[in-house]
């Protein structure tokens, strides 16, 4: 849940020198938090897993407003086995105004910032399973409501909760697994749970599967009063010791989603909740608050007297418009619309269809975004675009966000209308369904030039008298094709900058290098990563001013090896203790290439004391030969063949051989670095970078 600034709490700290007694290799991985969930206005303890030591955790960050956290001093066992701490205890304080829902929790080490963890913050007693409850006769006895939290952890696990019902009275069980593994770097396969509620001897009386996403949901009002079982299981019957779950069961209103989706700021909303244990008919009052960013926040609801969990909503500044059901089903009834328009509407039933209309003039461009899934809407949508005679022009389902693939809702950009007209849009479900709890927003603006950014990844490492480098790649949209200049603040204390720019044309990365001093203390902070341009528009009008925030996105470790990605909530700056590599230096930091020339860069490594380790050099940010990211000029390359880029454990000394294309385009003042990758596992690269290397291109003397 993303509620705005990050609790941060400067926490316990190791008198020891953490990291000189072994090898600096990883930073750590966090594979799980057990319990996976906290309550509100308490304090808990809470056991974090990891890959790679998390000794010397010295700072724990959590997303959002109302939690914090702090280490639960080490054993003695553990501090006399620093490499091996994979398992820490956090004490999680949540205050009473907390909202319920998921935050991101990371933690500053010596060796670097850990990966992303999550944690989900509910509103009743967190019980964890006991062993051996995996039959029915040793079911674990648990009192409503609860949020019941446990482990997937072997082949054919299941874990049985028993509980007791009165007559009459509903309940609610909504599963969190698969959700809360996206962002776990190192686990390969996730769980798709399962769950089913059974009477007193087993019999069966109801199940749920893949309701959000993988995770299901389960509302059941009993007749009798009695003796209940719910049993939760992977469906595939597969197991891990990482496959967390929560699981929230209370009686309390449970609403899913709202109609209408799309709300304006400070303007008070009649909407209609979906979902189970409230009446059908219920409407309830929202007004977003001034201050409300644009886009998905997720609002907290009341019905009647009772809480619901809080409601995704999506704030517009566009003007609004909402369909009248059952009057716009067809091309023949479709709603006119005036562009630009937020649409509010709803897949009232099966095999309905909404359509749209609209005018356009030949040569206009439209953009088109369908918002469901992403606001638990159980729509998934096809969005078709047609002519005044029917005709299909376009059709489209998934969209792409940044590196990650969604399997859901439905975005069409840039359509250009190919003559004065009417045309139609229409909304259905892919598989025909319907009903309450269809809703979406469909945005329809006219195309203008902008830009996306996104960080590769979700943490840069420094140490002391050492630099560090991050790269931005751009998406550039509808004729943008300008350099976009970089920019970074909320740096920890004492940590410079050098900022890049991301090159107009075909560049798609920019760099940012970082350099901490050489008397830098253990710090951390989450930075914030922005790019602004420029635009031409036609003469007389001032340029386009364009700015975009940079998305943080955390490398995940795929099977056979691949490196894929997921979006995160922040991009953290950790300053830790001197590293395996302790300088980087290049022959030449000021290059002027000339097209067609060859220039050879000698970098020279420093070793920390017995560090034995194979080291690759690159000014490239690469895996299995594909480049991931390069702010190398347009017509630089890299000749790998040429260089000595493999240095081995005793070796410091390398060469990088840039060649450069005999086209390419003069450039000023590039920004780039050498870096220093030591491998961690197949995948993932820790890395030191030398100070800021700027590349010049002449201009080429005459065309080849």
């Amino acid at each position: 849940m993303k509620t705005g600034r990050f609790a941060v709490l400067i926490i316990f700290a190791i008198s020891l020198t953490a990291s000189k007694g072994f090898a600096q290799l990883s930073y750590p991985m966090v594979m799980a938090l057990r319990p996976v969930a906290v309550q509100i206005g308490t304090t808990s303890e809470c056991e974090v897993h990891s890959r790679y030591t998390m000794f010397g955790t010295h700072q724990v960050y959590v997303t959002g407003t109302g939690v914090t956290a702090e280490l639960v001093p080490l054993t003695d066992e553990q501090t006399k086995a620093p490499q091996n701490v994979t398992k820490l205890k956090l004490k999680i304080t949540v205050e009473p105004t907390a909202l319920p829902g998921v935050r991101e929790f990371r933690l500053a080490t010596p060796n670097g910032a850990s990966t992303v963890g999550q944690l989900v913050v509910v509103r009743d007693p967190v019980v964890f399973e006991q062993a051996e409850n995996d039959v029915l006769d040793k079911a674990q006895v648990v009192t409503l409501p609860a949020t019941l939290c446990g482990v997937l952890e072997k082949v054919e696990d299941r874990d049985l909760f028993k509980f007791h019902a009165t007559a009459g009275q509903g309940v609610s069980f909504h599963v969190r697994s698969q959700r809360l593994q996206d962002k776990i770097h190192d686990l390969q396969e996730h769980s798709n749970p399962i769950i089913y509620l059974r009477d007193a001897t087993g019999g069966l009386l109801a199940m749920s599967d893949n309701t959000f996403f993988a995770d299901p949901f389960l509302a059941h009002q009993f007749a009798t009063e009695g003796d209940y079982c719910l049993e939760i299981r992977d469906a595939r019957y597969k197991g891990n010791g990482f496959w967390e779950y929560c699981i929230e069961t209370n009686s309390r209103p449970f609403v899913a989603n709202i109609f209408p989706l799309a709300l304006g700021i400070n303007a008070e909303t009649t909407v209609k909740p979906a979902g189970a244990l409230f009446p059908a008919e219920t409407l309830v009052k929202l007004t977003l608050p001034l201050g409300t960013p644009l886009g998905m926040s997720w609002q907290p609801l009341s019905i009647g007297d009772q809480p619901s969990p809080p409601v995704p909503v999506l704030a517009t500044d566009l003007p609004l418009v909402t369909e009248a059901a059952g009057e716009n089903n067809d091309v023949k009834t479709a709603l006119v619309v005036t562009v630009p328009a937020m649409i509010n509407g709803q897949i009232e039933l099966e095999a309905d269809l909404d359509a749209y209309s609209f005018t356009a003039l030949k040569g206009e461009k439209f953009n088109f975004e369908v918002i469901a899934r992403r606001a638990q809407s159980n729509l998934d949508p096809i969005l078709r675009l047609m002519n005044a005679d029917g005709g299909v022009l376009r059709e489209e389902d998934d969209f792409s966000h940044g590196k990650t693939q969604h399997t859901s809702d439905a975005t069409l950009e840039g359509w250009e209308a190919p003559a004065d007209g009417t045309f139609y849009i229409d909304i259905r479900d892919v598989h025909l369904r319907g009903g309450t709890g269809f809703p979406y927003a469909l945005k329809i603006t006219r195309t203008t030039p902008y830009f996306e950014l996104y960080v590769d990844t979700d943490k840069t490492q420094l140490s002391p008298g050492n630099s560090g480098v991050l790269f931005v790649r751009a998406k550039r949209m509808h004729g943008f094709t300008g350099d976009v200049q970089l920019h970074i603040d909320n740096l920890p204390a004492g940590v410079t900058a050098v900022t890049g720019k991301i090159l107009g044309g075909k560049g798609l990365d920019g760099a940012i290098v970082l350099q901490a001093p050489a008397d830098a203390p253990l710090a951390a902070s989450n930075v914030r990563i922005w790019g602004t341009a420029t635009h031409p528009q036609a003469e007389g009008q001032p340029p386009l001013e364009l700015t975009a925030e940079a998305i943080p996105f955390q490398e995940i470790y795929n099977p056979g090896g691949g490196r894929n990605h997921f979006s995160v909530e922040t991009h953290m700056v950790n300053v830790g203790s001197p590293a395996d590599i302790l300088a980087v230096e290049v022959s030449e930091s000021d290059l002027h290439l000339k097209p067609g020339e060859t220039k050879t860069i000698t970098v020279k490594i420093k070793r920390a004391e017995n560090m034995k380790y194979n080291v690759t050099l690159d000014m490239q940010f690469t895996h299995l030969e594909q480049v991931f990211a390069s702010s190398l000029p347009e017509g630089v390359t890299i000749n790998r063949s040429a260089g000595k880029t493999l240095l081995g454990a005793a070796d410091s000394d390398g060469e990088l051989v840039l060649k450069v294309d005999p086209l390419a385009p003069p450039v000023e003042r590039q920004l780039s670095s050498v870096m220093a990758n030591i491998s961690i596992n197949f995948v993932m690269k820790t890395t030191v970078s030398s100070a800021p290397v700027f590349l010049t291109v002449d201009k080429a003397d005459k065309t080849p």
